[in-house]
């Protein structure tokens, strides 16, 4: 008797977790100057276990870059959106750290981004180091991990 109780305690906490969870969108864009080629918002702060869904317009996606994923986070690769407001991927993050991800057919534009799950400070320093070398291959946008990683705190 006292398993059962036990177990129908744990189910109804894990369950409350899930209720308080948050989807947060992330919008993938190619308008006018200065939207062209950006993430809206470029950068998103997150909870455990909320999760980022990123829409767009024609021909983006969201990929993890591995340089700049906290330790035991696991990558993504989500698909070439078709048309404006088509969803790439959704992504549930339940590791503490900075992650850097960008649009891979438009990566060497600068359009990258930065999701900030609870305490940045697990990976931050190395996520800065590898910022610093991805900009030098960028042939616009520079500066724009520099810029999304001193709005981390």
């Amino acid at each position: 008797m006292k398993n059962i109780k036990a177990l129908l305690v744990m189910a109804l906490i894990f369950s409350i977790g899930n209720v308080f969870a948050k989807d947060h969108q992330v919008k993938m864009l190619n308008g006018s100057a200065p939207n062209i080629f950006v993430f809206e918002p470029a950068v998103v702060k997150v909870m455990k276990g909320d999760t980022v869904t990123w829409t767009g317009d024609a021909m983006h996606n969201s990929a993890s870059i591995k340089e700049m994923l906290p330790k035991g986070a696991k990558p993504w690769v989500g698909k070439l959106t078709k048309k404006a407001g088509e969803e790439s991927i959704s992504v549930k993050f339940d590791i503490d750290g900075v992650y850097g991800y960008n649009c891979t057919p438009h990566a060497m534009f600068g359009m990258v981004g930065l999701v900030v799950v609870g305490d940045p400070n697990s990976n931050l320093k190395d996520a800065k180091a590898a910022a610093i070398k991805l900009e030098k291959k960028f042939a616009a946008g520079k500066g724009r991990f520099t810029k999304y990683l001193s709005e981390v705190k």
